[in-house]
């Protein structure tokens, strides 16, 4: 029987204590319908992942029984997904997906052929926190705010190595721990940020003999970078 994780951050895990956090006890009684006996899984985003056992039930209140601590599950390197904003439930996509696969930082771009500017950071939280809970990981994607191309990369070329993902493009030696990709619009890149990324000396990443949408590229580079 699958049993179903939680990401509850800040709290104090204790071997036996009463859970009183009301949207996951909403969850537990109103939709899964938890019932006495039940095991669940509890996770904190750093440091613990534990099991536990629902001894009492209510509304209000769930009294957990600890079984035992779990081996944290944790991507193998630090990746930062740099994509640009796509259109409608794409970024969802993404987002979700990327997760599943092990993205740790999500930048989301504007860059000149951009098909949206607007980011909601809040949803987008809720989906990774979904995302980790269901694949099983034991940390949570951080995301920050859209940001222009131009700043992304003044804030970031000197902090870790960058790569253009493209069609066509010559593969260097990946390193190791962190790293960071850049998915273009549906559009490509402008010249003004080819030239850009020219001038900063921004290694390129082959994905693949053909041309992929952006979401597509997105799922590919993080499942080869992260495999």
């Amino acid at each position: 029987m699958k049993i179903h994780r939680f990401y509850v951050p800040d709290m104090n895990f204790e071997h036996n204590f009463w859970l009183k956090d009301g949207p996951i006890l909403h969850q537990w009684t109103k939709v899964l319908r938890f019932r006495p006996g039940q095991e669940v899984v509890l996770f904190d985003g750093q440091q613990q992942d534990t099991q536990y056992k629902i001894t009492e039930i209510t509304n209000t209140e769930a009294r957990l029984e600890y079984i035992t601590d779990r081996d944290l599950q944790l991507p193998k390197r630090e990746l930062y997904l740099f994509w640009s904003l796509l259109k409608k439930d794409k970024n969802d996509w993404v987002l979700q997906k990327c997760t599943e696969l092990g993205v740790s930082h999500f930048i989301p771009l504007i860059a000149d052929r951009s098909e949206k500017a607007g980011f909601n950071i809040e949803r987008a939280q809720k989906i990774v926190i979904e995302a980790s809970e269901q694949c099983g990981r034991s940390d949570i994607p951080r995301i920050r705010d859209a940001m222009h191309v131009t700043n992304a990369i003044e804030q970031y070329v000197d902090t870790m190595p960058l790569y253009i993902c493209e069609q066509g493009s010559d593969n260097s030696t990946l390193p190791a721990e962190k790293i960071g990709i850049l998915i273009g619009p549906e559009g490509g890149w402008s010249d003004a940020e080819k030239q850009l990324f020219k001038e900063r000396h921004i290694n390129h990443l082959s994905l693949h003999d053909f041309t992929l949408r952006a979401e597509t590229a997105s799922v590919i580079a993080c499942g080869k970078l992260l495999q």
